[in-house]
């Protein structure tokens, strides 16, 4: 008895030595905290799930708009989005820091008033790896953010191995809006993708996430396109897409709100992400 009394001393110290030592976010900036935080406003999707993910979902006192999982979330006040956060609501709700997206125009009144801000945008695996360990440490939850991640990285294994030999090899084009802007090779989806066997028509050259001539899917000619509901309306009618091999064969994968949530999101639900494009590959490729 007491042996674990004191092995949860010496955790509690750990946590709060490493929340001292100071968390360096994705800006450069190193943010010191005397004590992990117990009150959080979240302005990312992903960085709200992985908060949640890592059992500290009651630390969230207020959340961006389009935060919407785990369910404990949607009771929470919702404090606007990326472009238009509301700063006076999040200052009302008193956090010990608020999370947010290197992009984020807000960091900066947010700071000038006094609270501190961590910023951190995953975009490829890598990222997703470096997040989880860089909140674990926010948390004091290091040891459970690498298990987390172990776990993860495992589960998007076993949703490859599942996959029959004939899904591998195929020409995938993936949007992931109607800009048309596109998942590359190097973003996590991409990531994702190639570790399914499948060929991702848009190069890591081109970024992360790029914006296409829209002839340049054209040419490349996929046969398999996956995409949102909102982007798929007759996609015969585009230029020179009623050519395209996945188009011609009617192999598209049209997906839900609630899937393309789980999609696009870097976070602790690329396992189900993984088998949700996994699944897309299966249907048409068995």
């Amino acid at each position: 008895m007491i042996g674990r009394v004191l092995a949860g001393l010496a955790l509690c110290w750990w946590a709060l030595a490493a929340c001292a030592a100071g968390l360096v976010d994705d800006r450069g900036v190193e943010v010191a905290f005397d004590a992990p935080p117990r009150r959080i406003v979240s302005l990312l999707p992903s960085l709200t799930e992985t908060v949640c993910a890592l059992d500290a979902c009651d630390r969230l006192v207020g959340v961006d708009d389009f935060s919407n999982w785990p369910e404990q979330v949607h009771k929470l006040p919702h404090v606007g989005g990326l472009e238009d956060a509301n700063v006076e609501r999040i200052v009302a709700l008193r956090p010990d820091v608020v999370l947010l997206a290197t992009s984020a125009r807000v960091s900066g009144r947010l700071e000038n008033l006094g609270l501190r801000v961590v910023a951190l945008e995953p975009k490829s695996m890598k990222d997703v790896q470096r997040v989880l360990g860089k909140v674990g440490q926010l948390l004091g939850r290091e040891p459970q953010a690498r298990a987390l991640w172990q776990r993860l990285d495992a589960g998007v294994s076993d949703a490859a191995a599942q996959l029959p030999q004939r899904a591998h090899g195929k020409r995938v084009y993936f949007e992931v809006n109607s800009g048309p802007y596109a998942a590359g090779e190097s973003s996590f989806i991409g990531e994702t993708l190639a570790r399914l066997g499948a060929v991702n028509i848009v190069p890591a050259a081109l970024g992360p996430f790029p914006k296409l001539n829209p002839e340049f899917v054209v040419r490349a000619d996929p046969q398999l396109i996956m995409m949102g509901d909102r982007n798929a309306v007759d996609l015969a009618a585009r230029p020179g897409w009623d050519g395209i091999d996945a188009v011609r064969n009617r192999r598209v994968c049209v997906f839900s709100a609630a899937e393309g949530d789980v999609l696009v999101r870097p976070g602790p639900r690329m396992v189900e992400a993984a088998r949700i494009m996994a699944a897309c590959l299966e249907k048409y490729f068995p």
